[in-house]
């Protein structure tokens, strides 16, 4: 067998390999995140559907961009196999790796609040029962979460708590979010929001205080992940914009 033929033999072969490993991690993905969104699976097993799904895009990419050398050094009749891949695989890369610069310098926390030293509590929704993994103490929690989230703070908004809580219940449900407690009269909302594809579930408690005789409200957002350490920034810019909709309600 001469050198050209061992040359075409294993550019076919890096070329197909590519191919069939792009289409198998979007495949391995999609199915994943399709069975966790719908429950059928838990959801941290459909996450890893993605991660799988990565892992073989990286391959694809990698032996995609050797078909392609290859093939520009002695073109076979796959080269477009070799394209397919890198056209397959290449956004997928991309959008697994750049997810943590998007997040920014977050800290691996998940619970998320206006109040660190009395938190809202939640009394319809349970309270995860690991959520201090990651932190391990609250006071780690509190340094973690200040340090970083130092901009949450109670709003006081000019009506009453009554008020206030219909006004979020309101704005919950406009986000798409289900209602598990709205109690007015204790100044109390507790609901749970969906996030990304898979509808990974995060647990929001919305505390009204009255101020200023019953005229005005002290109000505290506290947003909880379900799953997971880190929550990637998203309960902190959840509560920014549920309180900023809120006081311009």
């Amino acid at each position: 067998m001469t050198s050209n033929t061992t040359e075409a033999k294993w550019t076919r072969r890096f070329s197909t390999w590519a191919r069939a490993l792009a289409i198998s991690g979007l495949v391995v993905a999609g199915v994943g995140l399709t069975l966790g969104r719908y429950d059928i699976i838990p959801k941290i097993v459909g996450f890893g559907g993605l991660a799988l799904g990565a892992l073989l895009a990286l391959l694809a990419f990698v032996l995609g961009l050797i078909g392609l050398v290859l093939n520009l050094r002695r073109p076979t009749p796959t080269r477009g196999r070799a394209i397919l891949a890198l056209v397959l695989s290449a956004p997928f890369v991309a959008f697994i790796v750049t997810r943590p610069a998007m997040s920014g310098s977050v800290p691996a926390i998940h619970d998320i609040t206006t109040d660190l030293a009395n938190p809202p509590q939640f009394t319809k929704l349970p309270l995860r029962a690991d959520n201090l993994t990651g932190v391990g103490t609250v006071d780690n929690w509190r340094k973690l979460h200040a340090a970083a989230y130092g901009d949450l703070k109670p709003v006081r908004i000019a009506k009453a708590p009554a008020q206030v809580i219909a006004d979020a219940a309101r704005i919950a449900r406009e986000q798409g979010w289900e209602i598990a407690l709205e109690d007015s009269a204790a100044g109390k909302l507790e609901a749970t929001a969906s996030v990304s594809y898979i509808r990974f579930h995060d647990d929001i408690a919305v505390r009204a205080a009255p101020v200023d005789g019953g005229a005005a409200s002290l109000v505290d957002v506290r947003s909880v992940s379900r799953i997971g350490v880190s929550d990637m920034g998203v309960n902190a810019k959840r509560i920014r914009a549920f309180l900023a909709e809120l006081q311009g309600s």
